[in-house]
């Protein structure tokens, strides 16, 4: 049987504590909520999801790197603060060959003004934000249609 297409799933600072942190805005699942139910959604679209979190900007660039040096079909990042303030990762989107889709469990543009400015999003090919978890699954599946 053939390896199933992947979609890497990378979220950056902070998100290792959704459940907890500020749930009236981020909701109170957590990030291996949202992994397990990606796992059985990919499963079901005939994918494959890579699921992972770090708390530094660095570490995502190298994901997204190992995304594209994989072949990977797809990059759903969610790349919390450094949405606002990484052009390093946005040069990273654009350096590589994989569509890479934002995702928010909140809607930025609902928020603080600092966080109206999305370098991620102006390199992305799509974005979900403002459905809590389900950001995700719709990602996913915009994913599997690319």
């Amino acid at each position: 049987m053939p390896d199933l297409p992947t979609v890497f799933v990378l979220s950056g600072p902070n998100l290792n504590l959704l459940g907890t942190r500020e749930p009236e805005i981020y909701g109170t699942d957590t990030l291996n909520d949202i992994h397990a139910r990606l796992e059985a959604q990919a499963a079901d679209l005939g994918l494959r999801v890579e699921c992972r979190q770090t708390n530094h900007e660095g570490v995502l660039i190298d994901w997204l790197h190992e995304a594209y040096v994989s072949g990977a079909k797809a990059v759903l990042l969610n790349a919390g603060g450094y949405t606002h303030t990484s052009i390093a990762i946005h040069d990273a989107i654009r350096s590589i060959k994989v569509p890479v889709i934002e995702v928010h469990l909140s809607d930025p543009a609902k928020r603080e003004a600092f966080r109206h400015v999305s370098y991620v999003g102006m390199a992305a090919v799509a974005h979900f934000a403002g459905h809590g978890a389900n950001s995700y699954t719709l990602a996913l599946d915009a994913a599997a249609r690319l």
